[in-house]
C-alpha cells in the first residue's frame, strides 16, 4: 500500500475559501453593501444569492488500504538446528499447537502480548510467568495456581505438558520452545524451508491474524485521524462502501530504501490503522485488494452554515456574510467553525436558518 493520504475536501475548501475571500473585498462596492452601486454598471446581473442552512457538517479525509488479515509479523527462531516441520501457507495455528519443528521438536504457540524473553524456571516470578500459566491452564492442565510465580507445582505441570509434547522433561520452559501471539494466527509465508538451517533470530515464517481486516498506513501528520473506535467507511474495489471500525492503532518505522552506496535511507516514521468491518460477509470475493477508507475527522451535527465563498474578510479582523434583505443588503459579522464540502459552520446576530446570503462571484 502506498499509505498516501488523498487531499482532503476540507483544505480544498480553506484554500478556495481564501482566493474567494480576496475576491469578494474587491467586489464589494460592485454588490452594494455600502456603496450603493448602479446593478446596471455590473452588467445588470443581479448577485448570486444562498441559503443560511442547517445540518450536519462532517470533514472527512480518504486513506488508501489494504485488505488482508491484518499486519504481518514475524516468527524468529531462538534456538539453532535444522527446520523438520513447517505448517502450510494459509493454515491456522492456535494456542497450544505447533508454529514450527526444529530437530524434530515443537515450538509451540501460545497466547499473550509479552514476548518469551527469559527461560522461567522454580523461583521465578514476573508478569511473565502469570501469563505463560494462564496458558499452562487454558490448555487443561492443573495442580498450580495462576499467579506471577513459578514454583514447583508449576514446574509439575510443565513436566506432564512436556511428555505430552515428545520434549524432555525438565520442568523448564525456555523462550526458543515457545512463541506468543494476541490469537490463533494464519501462516502468511515461509522465511527458509524444511531441511534448512535456522539459528536465534534467522526468520523462520511470517504470520497474521484470521479476520478479514483492513490496513491502513498514515503519516504522522495524519496521525488525527487515527482514533481507537471511530467509525469509518471502507469503499470496496466494486463500488459498495461498508461500515468498520478502528481497531488498533500502532506505530511502526520503516527502514529507508538502500541507495546506490548499499547504505539505508533515512528510516521513516508510520501510524498503522487496523479497521475491522462491521459485516465479514461483504468482504467474500476478495483476497488482497486496495480499498478507500474514509475517516471522519470531525463533525458537527446540526449546525447552521454557508458556502465558504460567502464569507467576507472585514476591516476590522474576523469575518462576516453580506444578508440580503429585499433590494438592500447590510454585512452581519460571523464567528466560523468548521470547514467541510465547500461550506462552513457559522454563528451571529441575524443568522438563522433560511437566512439569504449574497455569494460574491
Amino acid at each position: 500500500m502506498t499509505g498516501a493520504i488523498r487531499r482532503s475536501r476540507l483544505r480544498a475548501a480553506v484554500i478556495g475559501g481564501v482566493v474567494l475571500l480576496v475576491a469578494a473585498v474587491g467586489v464589494t462596492a460592485a454588490v452594494g453593501f455600502g456603496g450603493g452601486a448602479d446593478p446596471a454598471e455590473a452588467g445588470n446581473a443581479p448577485p448570486a444569492t444562498a441559503t443560511v442552512t442547517r445540518q450536519t457538517l462532517a470533514d472527512a479525509e480518504t486513506a488508501d488500504g489494504e485488505l488482508g488479515y491484518g499486519p504481518t509479523r514475524t516468527a524468529t527462531a531462538k534456538l539453532g538446528g535444522t527446520v523438520t516441520a513447517l505448517p502450510a501457507t494459509g493454515s491456522t495455528v492456535q494456542r497450544g499447537r505447533a508454529l514450527y519443528s526444529v530437530d524434530n521438536q515443537e515450538v509451540v504457540l501460545l497466547y499473550g502480548g509479552l514476548p518469551a524473553y527469559r527461560t522461567l524456571a522454580p523461583g521465578v516470578e514476573g508478569a511473565d510467568v502469570a501469563q505463560f500459566e494462564r496458558n499452562l491452564k487454558a490448555l487443561g492442565y492443573t495442580g498450580f495456581t495462576v499467579d506471577d510465580e513459578y514454583t514447583g507445582s508449576t514446574a509439575d505441570a510443565v513436566r506432564d505438558w512436556q511428555e505430552d509434547l515428545g520434549l524432555a522433561e525438565t520442568g523448564r520452559v525456555e523462550p526458543g520452545r515457545i512463541v506468543y501471539a494476541d490469537r490463533k494466527v494464519r501462516v502468511e509465508s515461509h522465511q527458509v524451508d524444511v531441511g534448512d538451517l535456522t539459528q536465534p533470530g534467522k526468520a523462520v515464517l511470517a504470520y497474521t491474524g484470521t479476520s478479514r481486516l483492513v490496513t491502513v498506513e498514515l503519516d504522522v501528520d495524519d496521525q488525527r485521524l487515527a482514533k481507537r473506535d471511530a467509525k469509518v467507511s471502507v469503499k470496496l474495489p466494486d463500488g459498495r462502501a461498508v461500515a468498520g471500525t478502528v481497531s488498533t492503532i500502532e506505530t511502526v518505522i520503516q527502514a529507508g530504501a538502500a541507495g546506490a552506496n548499499g547504505q539505508s535511507g533515512e528510516a521513516e516514521t508510520k501510524i498503522e490503522v487496523t479497521v475491522a468491518v462491521a459485516d465479514p460477509k461483504a468482504l467474500a470475493g476478495f483476497d488482497q485488494a486496495s480499498v478507500d477508507v474514509v475517516f471522519t475527522a470531525a463533525e458537527r451535527r446540526d449546525v447552521l452554515t454557508v458556502p465558504v465563498s460567502a464569507l467576507l474578510a472585514l476591516a476590522e479582523g474576523g469575518y462576516g456574510v453580506q444578508v440580503a434583505d429585499g433590494e438592500a443588503s447590510r454585512v452581519v459579522a460571523v464567528t466560523t467553525g468548521l470547514f467541510a464540502d465547500g461550506r462552513v459552520e457559522v454563528t451571529g446576530a441575524d443568522i438563522t436558518e433560511g437566512t439569504t446570503v449574497v455569494v460574491p462571484t
